[in-house]
């Protein structure tokens, strides 16, 4: 067995072995929700987002500097990962590149701009530098994480215009990266789920193509839990209505209790055409898309729902409902369901490429 695979399995079984004791101690505050709960994801990720008493908190004013990119770096190692900072149309945007160290050897590859989760308001690429490492080693591609700008200090269209920037350096140094820029697909989790829907939409109406989204529980509309209106059975952990309408006041700029002009449609009030991906109302020409989520997230229906919008139209979105799955818990990569989750993903990710162009 290798380093890395004993290391693996480590924090694996002290994560199971954390998990124990941390549920053991707050099961009562989780409430009965927790029966619904896959016995495999009772971790410490189910407290998440609330207090002592087990009632769901305000998000911290900190939030932001609590998933910064301090913390995860010293938790999660690199891989194959290295920072770097990219240049074009005269903006620099942070990002960290994973790729084999022979990719560049052979023909053009393909590329995925990858974008983490965090409500827009946290998070960082060290996060996922697992998940990035094992896409491109994976399918051998180059797979760009981007460290994009965050609310509230830099809210809408900020975050998407740091991916829309990458996006353009990829197709512009296509040759010098050796890729294929038919063959650029977009991914995210979470929020980042979001913006790689968005950045999809806007790449269509700015004739970039893109081969594939990889959407995995994405924050797609912010009428959900509008107002932080809890929905029975959806968001108990990790991710509330309340943490969802305050970070969508975050990205778009507005206070979290205040409805917009219109709840359906097309709102006039809202910052942007691509500022949220489920109100538009002509989802035709996208690329085709693989959408995962558990029954128990927040985003649910709305993943549900934009799934389905985009099947009318011809685009092939495969849908996948994992039972007894909260918000993040793929996560927990002890567990086999998971483990599952993630690899059709990252196989739904390489079958399109390699379909691509």
């Amino acid at each position: 067995m290798s380093a890395s695979a004993r290391a693996t399995l480590g924090a694996a079984a002290i994560a199971a072995l954390s998990a124990v004791g941390a549920l053991a101690i707050r099961r009562r505050e989780l409430g009965p929700g927790i029966d619904r709960v896959a016995r495999e994801l009772r971790a410490p990720l189910l407290v998440i987002g609330r207090g002592a008493d087990g009632v769901p908190e305000d998000l911290p004013t900190d939030f932001s500097s609590v998933l910064s990119s301090r913390v995860p770096a010293r938790i999660f190692p690199s891989g194959l990962g290295r920072h770097d900072a990219i240049i074009c149309s005269g903006r620099e945007v942070p990002v960290w590149l994973y790729e084999p160290s022979a990719r560049r050897k052979g023909p053009p590859t393909s590329a995925l701009i990858w974008l983490h989760g965090g409500g827009f308001v946290g998070g960082s690429p060290a996060q996922d530098h697992l998940l990035c490492s094992r896409i491109a080693r994976e399918l051998g591609i180059l797979v760009v994480s981007v460290d994009y700008r965050l609310a509230p200090t830099h809210p809408y269209p900020a975050p998407l215009d740091d991916a829309a920037t990458v996006l353009r350096w990829l197709r512009e140094r296509s040759g010098e990266l050796v890729i294929d820029p038919a063959r650029i697909a977009v991914g995210g989790a979470s929020a980042g789920g979001g913006l790689a829907a968005a950045l999809a939409q806007r790449a269509l109406d700015e004739g970039m193509a893109i081969a594939f989204q990889m959407l995995i529980y994405p924050m797609l509309d912010d009428r959900t839990g509008l107002g932080g209106i809890e929905i029975p059975g959806r968001g108990e952990f990790v991710w509330t209505a309340r943490r969802n309408a305050e970070s969508w006041g975050a990205y778009l700029g507005r206070p979290a209790n205040i409805r917009p002009a219109s709840a359906t449609g097309t709102a006039q009030s809202l910052p942007g055409r691509w500022a949220v991906p489920a109100r538009r109302e002509d989802l035709s020409g996208l690329p085709d898309a693989w959408i995962g989520v558990g029954d128990l997230d927040l985003f649910m229906e709305e993943d549900i729902t934009y799934a389905k919008r985009l099947q009318a139209q011809g685009i092939t979105a495969q849908l996948r409902i994992e039972p007894g799955m909260y918000h993040g818990a793929d996560y927990c990569t002890w567990s086999a369901a998971m483990r599952d989750f993630r690899s059709e993903a990252v196989s739904a990710l390489g079958r399109a490429l390699r379909s691509a162009g």
